[in-house]
């Protein structure tokens, strides 16, 4: 089963948070898919990762910028596996039927925001229903991450 690991942003928001997590899928040599809850929110999330790093460059787009399926990193309101992506990154609340078909699935989820925390748990539960092996990581006060359950 899909392993899925649920991130609890409590330090750092999403937008500080996704670019390290996406660095190291690639180094590793898998393509990522970030799954949004709009076109909106993929546009924002692919600017903001244009500019994170004066210094560096995280190859990716959205289905606005075409070939899909030859970007390393599909930010997109669509989980298709355009990209024949290793790993998902599911945002703002966003889920998908294809969990399964993933080596890898974050769930990163605002820990300040208590509908937002109650969603997760739901999301959570249903991945342990549906057998997958979870792992639940929060970030420590110097906004590392720690293994909790």
């Amino acid at each position: 089963m899909t392993e899925l690991r649920f991130y609890h942003l409590t330090r750092r928001t999403l937008e500080q948070t996704l670019p390290a997590l996406l660095e190291k899928s690639l180094e590793r040599g898998w393509k990522a898919l970030v799954l949004t809850a709009s076109d909106e929110r993929a546009e924002m999330l692919c600017q903001h990762l244009w500019t994170y790093k004066p210094d560096g460059f995280l190859p990716h787009g959205t289905r606005k910028d075409g070939h899909a399926a030859m970007q390393p990193v599909l930010i997109t309101e669509t989980d298709d596996r355009a990209n024949a992506a290793h790993v998902l990154f599911l945002t703002d609340g966003a889920t998908s039927p294809l969990l399964g078909d993933y080596e890898l699935v974050c769930d990163l989820f605002d820990g300040n925001d208590p509908d937002a925390v109650a969603a997760a748990r739901a999301r959570w539960r249903h991945a342990k229903e549906g057998g997958h092996a979870l792992t639940y990581w929060q970030q420590n006060e110097k906004g590392g991450w720690e293994k909790k359950a």
